[in-house]
């Protein structure tokens, strides 16, 4: 009876639960619809024709007091007197740590203004946005072409390679596209005055980053050099954040899409970033370069880390480690060495131990050859032997049996180990 009354007990228990999960799942849901009705409204009302409803960076007071600290900086110059407080109480490391996540803030702006001008400008070139992949490239095209159908008139040497010009001017040769409405085109060439002022203004940000690096990271400075430091950390969103970076994504950091436009992947450097823009890469053989980019990517990361904690103000663990990575470059540039040659073995002039005798005799009478495998094994000059199945396949017999009637036959001489052994 007792075993019953706690299984009912238990029972009572779930249902209990149960009620109370169902609600709070009601509940739930209901504060869900509500949000996705308050998403619907917000998608509503976002105007897609406008550029403002769209982008809004710009207008954002945090840009203003970004952009305006930035200027102001870059005017005056590297202040020398905070250089010996905490990292993170200097007011110069926290504009730096601002810059970088502007910079970050830019980057998706841009890619938002990107596709605003692609939608708008499909109608009149739809081929476009396959053959330039970069934004910045994009919207500087977008604006040169304008409404021009005849792209023999525009000249865009200066803003694309060669190879990509003459694509883009073959393309557009047989493009299905018409030409903008005159407002919508207004509208297009706002859009990417818009993200070049973005470009221009990252720029800025990353000049004044780069003109601290020394200050804040000046080992990974070191080992990159100050630019491309300050363009892996605008891209990580600071310097704790690249120091969390594992070196296989600092590897990729600012990787693009290459546009080969049909040519060969031979040539091409993949999976490469920033920090191709480095010194050391640039200098290594292509044959090694995948793999000083490796190297390269791992003791930047180390060299954040030792950034990131203030470890060494002066940089000498940079020079280390860079000491570290030439070396190694050249040690995987040496010839390999060169092949000895194996000398002969010392002859052993010594009488062998080894000596004759009754048993060793009887040894080689066991595993003599036979007379007949003797025969076997000889033939005769123009003579074909014949052989187990015809025409000289299987096995062949060599003379045997040629000597006189054709049968296979050798007199056995009489062994002195058969008449032993039928003894």
């Amino acid at each position: 009876a007792t075993l019953a009354d706690s299984f009912l007990a238990d029972l009572d228990e779930l249902s209990d639960n149960e009620a109370d999960v169902l609600e709070e799942e009601n509940n739930d849901v209901a504060n869900m619809e509500e949000d996705i009705d308050g998403d619907l409204a917000d998608i509503e009302t976002l105007n897609y024709d406008d550029l403002d409803s769209v982008s809004k960076l710009q207008k954002s007071q945090r840009y203003i007091d970004i952009m305006q600290k930035v200027e102001d900086a870059l005017e005056k110059g590297s202040d020398i007197s905070n250089q010996g407080l905490v990292l993170e109480d200097d007011p110069e490391y926290q504009l730096i740590v601002d810059c970088n996540g502007l910079s970050v803030d830019i980057e998706n702006e841009i890619v938002i203004i990107h596709n605003f001008i692609r939608d708008k400008y499909r109608l009149k070139f739809p081929e476009l946005e396959s053959l330039v992949h970069h934004p910045i490239d994009y919207a500087r095209v977008v604006k040169k072409i304008g409404n021009e159908m005849d792209l023999t008139l525009v000249d865009l040497e200066g803003l694309l390679p060669s190879a990509i010009i003459m694509v883009v001017s073959v393309t557009a040769s047989t493009t299905s596209g018409k030409p903008l409405p005159e407002d919508v085109l207004q509208k297009t060439i706002d859009a990417c005055d818009r993200a070049l002022a973005l470009d221009t203004a990252k720029k800025k940000v990353l000049d004044f980053v780069e003109s601290r690096m020394g200050y804040i990271a000046p080992n990974l400075s070191t080992i990159v050099g100050s630019a491309v430091a300050a363009k892996l950390m605008g891209t990580a969103g600071g310097l704790s954040a690249l120091a969390k970076m594992p070196a296989c994504n600092v590897q990729l950091l600012g990787a693009k899409k290459k546009t080969l436009a049909g040519f060969s992947t031979a040539t091409s450097q993949f999976r490469v970033g920033y920090i191709e823009q480095t010194e050391i890469f640039q200098t290594t053989p292509p044959a090694l370069r995948s793999r000083a980019c490796r190297l390269l990517a791992s003791k930047a990361t180390l060299a954040a880390r030792i950034d990131s904690t203030r470890g060494d103000p002066l940089g000498n663990a940079g020079k280390t480690l860079k000491e570290e990575i030439h070396k190694k470059i050249e040690k995987w540039q040496e010839p390999p060495p060169a092949k000895q040659p194996k000398p002969l073995p010392v002859p052993d002039s010594e009488p062998k131990k080894k000596r004759g005798g009754r048993r060793l005799r009887k040894m080689k009478e066991r595993y003599a050859i036979t007379d007949m495998r003797k025969l076997a094994n000889r033939m005769q000059f123009g003579v074909p032997e014949e052989s187990s199945l015809g025409d000289g396949l299987g096995e062949g017999y060599g003379m045997l049996g040629q000597a006189g009637s054709g049968k296979l036959r050798v007199s056995i001489g009489q062994s002195k180990l058969a008449a032993k052994v039928a003894k």
